[in-house]
């Protein structure tokens, strides 16, 4: 009964230091996985707390069980909008991309260490692969916005990738082990073939149709609110492990059942995204921690130097070469492709992997599983420290979007598809500086009251809408966002070079004099009878491209998306656009739009 008392205080106290050095790291803009790996290596066998753990076959349960926590959150959190944007580029990254980064890697490994290809290739597919939880959290945590197309083939490739790499592991360990088959190379390559194709296909048919089933049972069982994040999550881990039994990636199948459920109407939608993010978070917390315990860092000392050579071609050869490859068949600028380069972050999957080799019985597996470990520390701290720098340098960073500072949500029974929420009017805010009579409301969204010195009101008052209201309304959880940018403070900004922030989205076909209307803008008598995309080719000319913009009285007006012909097919709204700029200003950003094309035509 003590031990189990002494292995409670131990674990609690491990947690809450953790998240205190953690608070304390933020300030000085160090990655808060750093920080829980770290605290795992003091907590350990040559740190303070002295603690011997040694126990690679709990690391590797406890290691699966986070990770597929870990990535039912992320599909949670991956709207439908990311997901069909970055699948194409992200498949090809987590396939394609892994498999070139393995190559390059291995062959770094096989240079330095002098092992045989095959172990070499083991260590390149070991720390081949972006981690989930680093991407997820980095990215979140600094509060980064990203153009929509490089945020969403970070995230999804971060998500899809390390099915790839666990087969690729498994498949060498298993040969590293046992040798090549009797039958030989031909007979071995078509097994990974099978293999490859089995574990794919049955993660994503375990996935959708194993989302579909939480989704249902979801909906159409009846618990109380505690209950449902609970029964959600468990009902996923059955999918999860069901998919692993029948040798299926259990980690896509997971994966895909929380993007079903995060892009669904469902019952306690706030309860089960609040639970899981926790959950997330625990999961986090406790794989880099016992990860930390894991390694003694005496013995990495030996090993230091060619670890952070394979770490530095991994970093500056291996990843940049497979993101240029997988991304030749897109539209990618240079900028872009070298930002998804150098945010291929590595974290706690490589050392879960680097685990697998030593419950095998590998030759080399502990070092291997140090080389893992010392890549790791390596990413978090080059690529981790300097992700808003690279940001910046590499111009893929838009505004950020305001953030309502008081929202109060409440869902509402399955099937609706809608949410009330109730936003107490910030004084800085759009609605509140322009005092609007009507209120631009997205399209789906119903007021329901304002309340206003303790009176409650049915309808818009005569004299607008002032700071401190509270404006109760119904609305389509998607369009949250956009609200989000009527009622929060907006702070004076600058003009971004690409599309930059919009208020709302609207089709190109809509009329003009209606759209003015609703939103409270002037155009000229003869333009009320255009749609949107006319007035943008009359006031800019035949061709029309993306992210560009009208003025509109006080709003702009900005293409968002172009079809075949070079005519709008999307327009955005911006109703707090930035001042017009001064001619010196204007030739000064098109010198710098030229810099930019011929040092792109460069790194094409």
């Amino acid at each position: 009964m003590e031990f189990a008392n002494h292995i409670i205080l131990i674990t609690a106290a491990l947690i809450t230091f953790s998240i205190f050095a953690g608070v304390l790291s933020t300030r000085i803009g160090a990655p808060l996985l750093l920080v829980f790996l770290a605290f795992g290596m003091l907590a350990g066998e040559d740190g303070f707390g002295g603690i011997r753990f040694q126990d690679f076959r709990l690391a590797y349960l406890t290691g699966s069980l986070a990770l597929a926590v870990i990535l039912f959150d992320g599909g949670l959190r991956t709207t439908r909008e990311q997901f069909s944007q970055g699948l194409s580029p992200a498949i090809l990254l987590a396939t394609v991309g892994v498999a070139v980064t393995a190559a390059i890697a291995g062959a770094a490994a096989h240079a330095v260490l002098g092992y045989n290809w095959i172990e070499a290739l083991l260590i390149g597919a070991i720390v081949g692969p972006t981690d989930a939880a680093a991407v997820f959290m980095l990215l979140h945590l600094r509060g980064l916005r990203l153009k929509p197309r490089v945020g969403s083939a970070l995230e999804v490739e971060s998500g899809l990738n390390d099915p790839m790499s666990i087969f690729m592991t498994l498949a060498l360990v298993g040969l590293a082990a046992h040798g090549v088959p009797k039958g030989g190379w031909g007979d071995v390559a078509l097994q990974l073939v099978f293999d490859f194709l089995w574990q794919m296909g049955g993660g994503i048919l375990f996935g959708l149709i194993g989302g579909q089933i939480v989704l249902r049972a979801v909906n159409r069982l009846r618990f109380s609110a505690g209950i449902y994040p609970i029964f959600a999550g468990a009902l996923a881990l059955v999918v999860f492990a069901a998919a692993q039994t029948v040798e299926a990636s259990g980690f896509l199948a997971i994966y895909l059942v929380g993007t079903t459920l995060g892009n669904n109407p469902h019952r306690a939608t706030a309860e089960i995204s609040r639970f899981s993010d926790g959950l997330s978070w625990l999961a986090q917390i406790g794989m880099f921690l016992m990860m930390g315990l894991l390694v003694t860092p005496s013995k990495l000392v030996p090993i230091l130097l060619p670890s952070l050579a394979i770490a530095a071609a991994l970093i500056l050869v291996a990843r940049p070469v497979a993101v240029f490859l997988s991304l030749l068949p897109f539209k990618y600028t240079g900028g872009e492709k070298s930002f998804i380069s150098w945010v291929g972050l590595r974290g706690a999957v490589p050392i879960f992997l680097g685990t697998i080799p030593v419950l095998e019985h590998v030759r080399h597996a502990q070092t291997i599983f140090g080389i893992a470990f010392v890549v790791v520390i390596a990413s978090l701290v080059v690529q981790g420290w300097t992700i808003s720098p690279a940001a910046k340098l590499t111009e893929v960073e838009l505004p950020p979007r305001p953030e309502a500072r008081a929202r109060v949500e409440l869902d509402l029974p399955t099937g609706a598809g809608k949410t009330v929420v109730a936003y107490t009017v910030d004084p800085m805010s759009i609605i509140a500086r322009r005092r609007m009579a009507r209120m631009p409301l997205p399209p789906g969204t119903e007021f329901i009251s304002l309340m206003r010195e303790g009176q409650v009101r049915n309808t818009l008052p005569s004299d607008g809408i002032k700071a401190g209201d509270v404006v109760m309304l119904l609305t389509d959880s998607d369009a949250l966002s956009q609200l989000d940018r009527l009622f929060a403070a907006r702070k004076s900004r600058s003009r971004a070079r690409d599309i930059g922030p919009v208020d709302f989205k609207l089709d190109a076909g809509a009329n003009a004099g209606t759209v003015a209307d609703m939103y409270g803008f002037q155009v000229t008598p003869h333009e009320r009878d255009h749609t949107l995309a006319s007035l943008m080719h009359a006031r800019l000319g035949r061709d029309i491209e993306e992210g560009q913009r009208i003025r509109a009285g006080t709003v702009e007006l900005v293409a968002l998306s172009i079809g075949e012909e070079g005519s709008p097919r999307k327009v955005g709204l911006d109703l707090d656009p930035p001042p017009p700029q001064s001619t010196t200003t204007l030739i000064r950003l098109r010198l710098a739009e030229i810099k930019r094309s011929v040092t792109e035509l460069f790194l094409s």
